[in-house]
């Protein structure tokens, strides 16, 4: 238990070091403060970013800072410095390089000298057999994007401190998954940071390709809350007397999903429209789809325990499913902070592996707990023959059997998708995972708002600690009595239950409650 506290406790700090770290956080304008050099094979490199671009709506050419109309795409760079310091000025170098290339043209960047190790930079070997000059970056022309990749580069004379890449755009005329690469060759420079910014734009606007069709999904989503909304609400204000404590649960959760739909469109519209993503708006969808799902797998696991069926409260079990609550919030929580708030380029790193266990084995036991728990109370209902409340629950067990099944399914997918795309080539489909998971979770909200819609009959499904239980339509009549009766006897009137249409063709069945 405590363990679990300090875990919380750190997962607080954390939300908390990542809320002020990207409080300025920029969209699909890549900015470059300061960024080092790093060695990678005999060349050193920063990575400018990855995104989908999609080609150009029209075929106008993009030339100097501006762009001739808002359907063309491009990269633009703006302002890239190259600065060292000054007690390393003392010497002339060779270039440095911008390099642009679509991931389909990667083995044009580099090279290997008679089936050796790949080289960036140019070896002696290399320079021997005349395919380069030694100290320059090896690239070839493509033989299926003519004029690509796009090298720029820029050099340090003597004593000079800062030199400037020349600004420009670079219009986007073939669909593809671009990367942005400065490289230098020579280990004199390794003290050269990168400075400035490149801002990259889709035909629609600035979401990158991997982006894009999620704002036209999560308005759609949005939608589908409003009818889910207009459905519920208008049964809870018609049998608002009958209301039970689950179903006030289930608005909550209606509620939440509505809010984080709706901060998802317009975070996704703002970034679309502007080219910064909105730290702000990003936080509260975070924050509301956060809070929806913990209080989704709570709604979930104490409904399976049977409270407010079964038994009147939880007991010693309340602060147990409320620690689980709170430290799959605190989890989940800074996982998609670090996934969403300043997300830009369509790569993700591997640090996201660390986040993500613990959010994967809080929902395994979440499930382990669930599906225990509905077993327990499904023994429960049958052994009390409580028939209604057993139906409507064998219902909601196949409706979340049928989910987690889906659910496994989806996610030996998702790792085969990612592990057999390591360049990103299939970005153009890499929105149906996020995508899935939200249609999943809604399709299972709307068939617990259908087994558990408020109706005139919702109070047959709470708990009761009568002695018997008997449906609100069931009538006292008279039945004629026999004549071998005793006269006291035939005097009596006999309980007959008399079903209501709704019941005969729900096939409901009458309960005794003997809690």
């Amino acid at each position: 238990m405590l363990s679990l506290k300090s875990i919380g406790a750190s997962l607080v700090g954390i939300v908390v070091l990542l809320l002020f770290r990207l409080q300025t956080t920029e969209g699909s304008l890549h900015e470059y403060r300061g960024e080092n050099f790093v060695s990678k094979g005999n060349a050193f490199v920063v990575h400018g970013g990855s995104e989908g671009i999609y080609s150009s709506l029209t075929n106008n050419l993009i030339q100097s800072h501006s762009y001739s109309t808002n359907t063309d795409s491009f990269i633009r760079f703006e302002k890239i410095l190259f600065r060292r310091p000054k007690e390393f000025s003392n010497f002339s170098s060779g270039p440095i390089h911008a390099i642009v290339f679509d991931v389909d043209d990667r083995e044009t960047i580099g090279g290997s000298a008679y089936g050796g190790q790949r080289a960036i930079c140019c070896t002696a070997d290399l320079a021997k057999l005349g395919v380069c000059t030694q100290g320059q970056i090896i690239h070839r022309p493509s033989a299926n994007n003519p004029g690509w990749p796009k090298v720029f580069s820029a050099s340090f004379s003597n004593d000079e401190v800062d030199v400037a890449l020349t600004s420009g755009s670079i219009p986007i005329t073939k669909t593809g998954m671009y990367n942005v690469y400065f490289i230098h060759c020579e280990p004199n420079l390794k003290e050269v940071t990168v400075e400035g910014k490149t801002i990259w734009k889709n035909p629609t606007g600035y979401l990158p390709g991997r982006m894009a069709p999620l704002m036209n999904f999560y308005g759609c989503m949005s939608l589908a809350f409003v009818l889910l909304g207009i459905f519920w609400f208008s049964q809870y204000a018609r049998f608002w007397r009958e209301v039970i404590p689950l179903q006030n649960c289930i608005t909550l959760v209606i509620t939440l999903g509505m809010l984080e739909m709706a901060f998802w469109y317009f975070d996704y519209a703002e970034f679309n429209e502007t080219g910064v993503r909105p730290t702000g708006t990003t936080v509260w969808a975070v924050t509301f789809g956060t809070v929806k799902r913990t209080v989704s797998r709570l709604v979930i696991l104490i409904v399976s325990m049977g409270f407010g069926v079964v038994r009147p409260t939880l007991g010693g079990l309340t602060s147990k499913v409320l620690l689980l609550g709170g430290t799959f919030f605190l989890a989940s929580e800074v996982l998609e902070l670090v996934e969403n708030v300043g997300a830009v380029s369509d790569f993700s790193g591997k640090a996201r592996l660390f986040f993500v266990l613990p959010v994967a084995i809080l929902d395994a036991f979440f499930i382990l707990w669930i599906f225990t728990a509905l077993s327990k109370t499904l023994n429960k209902l049958q052994a009390r023959r409580l028939l209604a409340k057993l139906d409507i629950y064998r219902k909601f067990t196949n409706a979340l059997a049928v989910t987690v099944i889906l659910s496994v399914g989806w996610t030996c997918y998702e790792l085969y998708f990612k592990s057999t795309d390591v360049y990103n080539e299939r970005w153009q489909n890499a929105w149906i995972i996020p995508a899935f998971w939200q249609v999943l979770s809604f399709s299972l909200l709307c068939i617990i708002c259908v087994l558990w819609a408020p109706s005139q009959n919702s109070m047959r499904y709470a708990y009761s600690d009568d002695g018997e239980e008997l449906d609100k339509d069931a009538t006292l009549t008279l039945i004629k009595p026999s004549p071998l009766l005793p006269k006291d006897v035939r005097n009596q009137p006999e309980v007959r239950p008399t079903l209501g249409n709704n019941e005969l063709s729900n096939g409901a069945d009458l309960e005794d409650k003997t809690e």
